[in-house]
């Protein structure tokens, strides 16, 4: 479920100064902390109504950053300062270091357009819903920039007397997934469910697939429910590098169940026939064909599912490769085609003995391919022999690679980012990649093995005698530490743009030479007086981290943030900010969401703890909830309120525990199996009650199928602890949720009704997965903080 179960509310993790420690009750280890920097500046309260309006207090973020083809410029979108939910494109020239708008949105798309159910759905899936404007574009040439908005294609070019504008598609139908070929000739998209395309020179347009069949569920090119949802794959369609070739998909869901989705809004209920594949159930069909542009010839290449799935689609020159996952997603077949006749073959597989995880990070360079891979159970970064064979491995460790940035050719030189140096941080760093001389080769584990063998970057130190002192080369860190950073690098491999945060800092974008120095700033973001933060920044609090120990010996580490006016001799009630599902860290070394930092001045302790089955930690951190959730991960959440107890400073009477989305789950599952009077209060937000409710390609992962893991399954639903409810519960759903469908919340409050179990209530009509919006984002919290406080404080001294 990835970044579908995130906690949409943003209610994310925090902590503060070290002096409140010194008195600790079995003092856990403590990782690199920074104490509340005492600073006298004017102070303001901060408001629930000023924390969600424009301008955002976080300040100005880039997103969507991209170099041009020639590297000589970046660009990127930035909300307006009037709406932060709506962006706009910008530019930075890197010669002259000078930037400027590009693209104002609103000169395109004057008035709002209503996005048709494809767009809102695809929105939902990007995690994008609620913005508004540019949200996606795409370079072709060096000088010309493919924008969809409104449900029309827009292309700029850009010239000597600035950026022209040419609209490329004027109809009542919504275009969408647009991208321009490799090489600029070619403008491409969804319409009515089937690929399409405009010659950029010509201005004519061309379909290129089949029509779609609506009736028949047949669609051509676009990317399935599950595809979107947990595999990241948002598009079914890719350009070969010379504009020649272009592979598309067909997808039948006509298997798949039909399942009445009531988009219950505020004025009228529309009912969605959406097609989801519920665990256990048909998956959609897909097959993989390539169409040659110049002859028209269009070649089936591969079938998939219903119990296969299509997962990634690369070109390599002429070359396309494909990776698919079988049903119980324990192997990533990597398959090949080299050109006519598309004869498909497998020259590699991963497997694992729970289940595999996908990555992007499909690299060619040259004739090499670069690939990451969890065989050693922590994603590490491999070459992969084009013709088959073992995998070489290039970085080695008990720490996990995030993703592979970028090629440096003439230095040799692979950068990625990953955890070398802490869980907390994420960092960019390089690795020499294999040199194909002084050569070792290695076992299956990724350490040097006997004998000597080409490829490797591993080096024998005597060449001249039996293999018996080897060196390879450590990972070198780019990045400054104190922060964690996301990172574009620059197609050539010699500069990147750096957006980084820490927790007394909101993000900043730079340019950066390839060693870390900085060139320029794009947004530095700095927290001076004309920032919309600084009259906040009097009662701001940073983080503290710490580690507590699982039952099997696994360090989980945790975040606490206290009051700004704490005093030790006095105790606090405590909110526990709750997620604790697959492919999500919630403690890490950034700025924090500023819901966090309202908490706290409301009087509450926050603390958050990653358990066991969270990101970025390795397979064998994960693989705990494999075959039965909600067990190990309370267990763990457990120990970390065990812990927050024992602390005299916190009322161990006055402890809340709220979370959305796979949060939501892990709120009802923790206080459900607690002993009794471990909480005062419990908030739910959009959560998932029962596996069998939810997709096959997340939910089959983890728990395998309803029918080959009944006890799995009943062990792992929220039902059959709901006896034991005695905490105070918030239930709270959008109506129209299209992930974590509706019926998870009705069905719960149908069984606890019938139990004369007492709850409340908050749904939100229109709204999905996400409540979105600035009132209803001020109204879910002011919700929220009425319940707690009413739990939490009312008796207090």
């Amino acid at each position: 479920m990835k970044a579908s179960l995130l906690n949409i509310a943003q209610t994310a993790a925090a902590a503060t100064g070290l002096a409140l420690f010194s008195s600790l009750v079995a003092a856990p280890t403590f990782a690199d902390s920074s104490p509340a920097k005492a600073v006298s500046r004017p102070m303001t309260d901060l408001t629930l109504e000023r924390l969600y309006a424009s301008p955002s207090l976080n300040g100005s973020s880039p997103m969507g950053v991209k170099y041009s083809p020639d590297g000589k410029r970046v660009t990127f979108l930035k909300a307006k300062e009037t709406d932060q939910a709506r962006y706009d494109l910008w530019q930075f020239d890197v010669a002259t270091g000078e930037q400027s708008l590009l693209v104002d949105s609103r000169l395109l798309e004057p008035e709002d357009v209503e996005l048709s159910e494809e767009a809102k759905a695809l929105r939902e899936r990007k995690r994008t819903a609620g913005k508004t404007g540019i949200l996606d574009y795409s370079w072709g040439t060096a000088d010309t920039i493919l924008i969809p908005l409104g449900g029309d294609l827009h292309l700029v070019t850009l010239t000597p007397d600035g950026p022209q504008t040419r609209q490329l598609t004027d109809t009542d139908t919504f275009e969408y997934d647009a991208n321009i070929s490799p090489r600029g000739k070619y403008a491409s998209f969804i319409r009515d469910g089937a690929l399409w395309m405009v010659d950029l020179a010509s201005g004519e347009e061309k379909r290129l697939s089949p029509e779609a069949e609506p009736d028949k569920a047949v669609s051509y090119g676009v990317a399935e429910f599950v595809a979107q949802e947990e595999m990241s794959r948002y598009t079914g369609y890719w350009w070969s590098p010379d504009d020649r070739y272009v592979a598309y998909t067909r997808v039948d869901e006509s298997p798949v169940d039909v399942v009445p989705r009531f988009d219950i809004a505020a004025e009228n209920v529309t009912v969605i026939e959406q097609r989801y594949p519920r665990a256990g159930r048909p998956n959609a069909k897909v097959d993989l064909f390539v169409l040659d542009i110049k002859t028209g010839e269009t070649t089936k290449l591969y079938s998939v599912g219903p119990d296969t799935y299509l997962a990634r689609v690369n070109w390599s020159d002429d070359s396309i490769w494909f990776q698919t996952v079988n049903r119980d997603q324990t192997e990533i077949r990597y398959h090949r085609s080299d050109g006519k006749p598309w004869r498909v073959w497998s020259p590699f597989k991963e497997t694992q003995k729970t289940w595999v995880n996908l990555s992007s990070d499909f690299t060619v360079v040259d004739d090499r391919i670069l690939q990451t891979t969890e065989k050693t159970g922590y994603r590490q970064v491999y070459e992969l022999r084009p013709e088959g064979g073992d995998m070489i491995p290039l970085t080695r460790g008990d720490w996990v690679v995030s993703a592979i940035e970028g090629v440096d050719t003439d230095a040799g030189l692979v950068y990625f980012t990953g955890y070398a140096d802490t869980p907390l941080e994420k960092h960019l760093y390089s690795i020499p990649i294999a040199t194909r001389s002084d050569e070792v080769d290695t076992n299956a584990d990724g350490d040097p093995a006997r004998r000597p063998l080409s490829e490797s970057n591993c080096i024998d130190l005597m060449p001249m005698a039996a293999l018996m002192k080897v060196e390879c080369p450590a990972p070198q860190r780019i990045t400054e530490t104190g922060k964690s950073w996301s990172i574009t690098m620059a197609p050539d491999g010699r500069s990147f743009v750096g957006t980084s945060s820490a927790p007394d800092q909101p993000p900043q974008t730079g340019l950066y030479k390839a060693d870390g120095t900085l060139i320029a700033w794009l947004l530095e973001n700095k927290l001076d007086e004309s920032h919309p933060y600084y009259p906040y920044l009097e009662q701001h609090t940073v983080p503290e981290y710490g580690t507590l120990t699982a039952n099997d010996g696994q360090t989980l580490y945790y975040s606490i943030q206290t009051p700004p006016d704490f005093d030790d001799s006095k105790k606090y009630p405590a909110i526990i900010e709750v997620y604790g599902g697959p492919h999500v860290q919630t403690v890490d070394r950034d700025w924090e969401s500023l819901s966090d930092q309202y908490l706290s001045r409301q009087g509450y302790i926050v603390f958050r703890l990653d358990n066991r089955g969270s990101w970025n930690r390795g397979k064998k951190f994960e693989d705990v909830i494999y075959h039965q959730t909600g067990k190990h991960e309370v267990a763990d959440q457990l120990e970390g309120v065990k812990w927050l107890k024992a602390q005299p400073f916190v009322d161990a009477d006055r402890i809340a525990i709220q979370g959305w989305s796979y949060g939501g789950y892990m709120t009802l599952m923790t206080v459900l199996q607690a002993p009794e009077g471990t909480f005062a209060a419990a908030v739910a937000g959009a959560a998932v009650t029962d596996w069998s409710l939810y997709d096959t390609f997340y939910t089959e992962r983890y728990m395998g199928t309803p029918e080959n893991n009944p006890e799995g399954y009943d062990a792992s639903s929220v039902f059959p602890h709901v006896d034991n409810l005695e905490t105070p519960l918030l239930l709270v759903h959008g109506m129209a949720d299209d992930n974590v469908t509706f019926d998870n919340a009705t069905r719960l409050m149908a069984m606890l009704q019938e139990k004369g179990k007492l709850f409340e209530l908050m749904t939100y009509p229109g709204q999905r997965h996400g409540v979105r919006g600035e009132a209803l984002q001020v109204h879910l919290m002011k919700t929220r903080m009425e319940f707690l406080n009413r739990h939490l404080k009312a008796g207090a001294e």
